[in-house]
């Protein structure tokens, strides 16, 4: 007696051997079948989600690494948010080319090498050094004053290319700031600029043409590390200026913000961490809202979006 492949067999009925070598070869090709069926139906689940793949990050900044990373965790601080969390499913390679192109060339070609699945490029010189890197590997640009102008995109609606991101549009809004301050200082007509000649120039020229419009006159001072802080405010001393802008470069360096106030100088940078410093006022993109944007750059793209048709 054996049981059949669909119950028990009638107890009355006997099978010669043949039969039951028949049936017993007949439920093992059934169970196998079964089997066979089960492993395709799960393949396709496995093969869309590989096994161990974590996204690799680049973060190249042109500065120098800060002493307290605010921007880095505003940044790290969305992502885990959109839910990654670095060292668990993603890992982030950060870079700082200490203010040096050479330098940002070769930190941008080490990313590649690592094969980074985003670059998140900071300030236009970085974003020039990634693109000059790949063509291929997306990057998101970080606190770029105008991708337009920079020949970053091809256009804000369609960038095209592997590059997009979020811009600060600085430059668009440098009238401003003067119109600001002119309400503020109503009897101003002299206007310091302190900038970093190896990134500010673009704000200088566009400053100076709303001055114009407004009849005012802007005096540039370069400042292109800490050291040279003291003559710089000596320049803006001897030139009388009303009132100062100091570059989105910057940060709220403690020396700006006390020789403004020692000085009765009203004073107004792109961001909110000068006035909260104890500086006048800001007027420009939230560094913060503009730091976890490109967090959201990068999940559409890990996530399958094309850099070309993400709109700035």
């Amino acid at each position: 007696m054996v049981a059949s492949a669909e119950g028990a067999a009638p107890a009355s009925t006997m099978l010669s051997d043949g039969e039951e070598k028949a049936l017993v070869k007949l439920t093992v090709f059934r169970v196998v079948a079964a089997l066979a069926l089960s492993w395709c139906a799960v393949l396709p689940a496995a093969e869309a989600q590989p096994a161990g793949k974590v996204p690799r990050i680049g973060f190249l900044s042109w500065s120098f690494p800060p002493p307290s990373d605010r921007w880095g965790e505003h940044f790290r601080e969305r992502l885990r948010e959109l839910g990654y969390v670095e060292g668990q499913n993603i890992a982030i390679e950060y870079r700082y080319a200490e203010e040096r192109n050479d330098r940002a060339a070769d930190l941008a070609l080490e990313l590649v090498r690592l094969r980074c699945d985003v670059i998140v490029a900071w300030v236009g010189t970085a974003v020039r050094a990634a693109q000059n890197a790949t063509r291929t590997i997306p990057i998101v640009m970080g606190a770029v004053a105008d991708p337009l102008r920079a020949g970053f995109v091809a256009s804000l609606a369609r960038p095209g290319g592997n590059t997009t991101g979020p811009s600060m549009m600085t430059l668009d809004i440098a009238g401003k700031r003067l119109e600001l301050l002119r309400e503020v200082v109503p009897g101003v007509n002299r206007v310091a600029f302190l900038f970093s000649a190896k990134s500010g120039q673009r704000f200088v020229d566009e400053t100076r043409v709303a001055a114009q419009r407004l009849g005012l006159r802007v005096q540039p001072v370069s400042v292109d590390n800490p050291k040279e802080l003291d003559g710089a405010f000596a320049a803006v001393l001897r030139e009388r200026a009303g009132a100062l802008i100091v570059e989105p470069i910057f940060d709220p360096d403690r020396r700006i913000v006390d020789f403004a106030r020692t000085h009765r100088l009203p004073t107004i940078s792109d961001y909110r961490s000068f006035p909260e410093a104890g500086a006048l006022m800001s007027y420009g993109a939230s560094a913060r809202e503009l730091t976890r944007r490109t967090a959201d750059y990068v999940d559409k793209i890990l996530k399958g979006k094309n850099p070309a048709d993400l709109p700035v």
